[in-house]
């Protein structure tokens, strides 16, 4: 009877049921704490915000109120030209991404598995990205003048160097064993960098567009801030800085910020839970 109560009590196990539900609460969990934390700091920063507004330590005329912030943002929301800035800012930024993107890659892959491109392109390469952006706008004004050109110019010169590196770094560090067994199976040159290189460099790969893509909007914002005269969240700060009204400098900025989170928790972030998860990096 008591082996029999000993078997019983080994063989059981807990229930599946209780084990699927028990994940999905802790997720919850885990979110809505996440959330209440979040919530809590920028409500602190906001309170912050409004304490040092009541002080009174700078004039109300450099430092306006998140009221005041707001009722400017909003005003520029009912009358569209905060779509049209922004809508016209993610145009020129995916223009000059996505040539930079395809370039770098380009450029990186060539280093990685070429030693005399990688002696000649990628010192060159090397060089440039020790170069800040903002120095390329005189020359694309030069070259292009005062127009989209220029500022897709900026972005693209902004990013493709660290997507380059990034990508050669990641030809370097696939396993030559694995190129080797794709080549003993009767892989072909471009088997091998399908079904080799390009899986394989993905998680530096992964780092490098997201380096890219802080890069190329800190370009753009300069290229539109300095070009002028065009419709973009950069030029929303030139106004702000012509019409001396600090309401909407802040409010820009707001937008600025706001668009890189999003874009980092919408494509980036994810993007890099599945490389950590696709290659067993996630922690479990």
């Amino acid at each position: 009877m008591s082996s029999d109560s000993v078997t019983i009590g080994a063989d059981a196990s807990p229930s599946p049921l209780l084990t699927l539900a028990g994940k999905p609460v802790a997720f919850v969990r885990s979110k809505f704490w996440l959330f209440v934390r979040i919530t809590i700091f920028y409500a602190g920063l906001l309170a912050l915000w409004q304490l040092l507004y009541n002080m009174e330590i700078w004039s109300p005329y450099l430092f306006p109120s998140p009221r005041e912030v707001w009722d400017e943002l909003w005003q520029y929301y009912e009358n569209g030209l905060l779509q049209d800035s922004i809508r016209e800012t993610m145009r020129r930024m995916f223009i000059g991404y996505t040539i930079a993107f395809v370039a770098g890659t380009l450029i990186g892959i060539a280093c990685g598995a070429m030693r005399w491109v990688d002696e000649t392109l990628g010192s060159l390469v090397l060089g440039l990205q020790s170069l800040p952006s903002i120095a390329w706008i005189p020359l694309a004004i030069l070259w292009y003048g005062l127009g989209d050109q220029a500022i897709i110019f900026v972005v693209f010169m902004g990013s493709v160097c660290a997507i380059a590196i990034s990508a050669r770094d990641g030809v370097r560090n696939i396993p030559p064993l694995q190129q080797r067994a794709a080549r003993v199976f009767g892989a072909s040159g471009w088997q091998t960098i399908r079904y080799v290189t390009f899986p394989g460099m993905l998680p530096s790969m992964a780092q490098g567009m997201k380096l890219g893509w802080s890069f190329s909007w800190r370009s753009l914002m300069a290229g539109e801030l300095i070009v002028g005269g065009t419709i973009g969240v950069g030029g929303l700060l030139q106004t702000g800085r012509d019409l001396n009204k600090m309401e909407l400098v802040i409010a820009t900025m707001l937008v600025i910020v706001a668009i890189g989170l999003i874009v980092d928790r919408l494509f980036f972030g994810p993007m890099e839970s599945w490389v950590r998860h696709r290659w067993g990096l996630s922690q479990t």
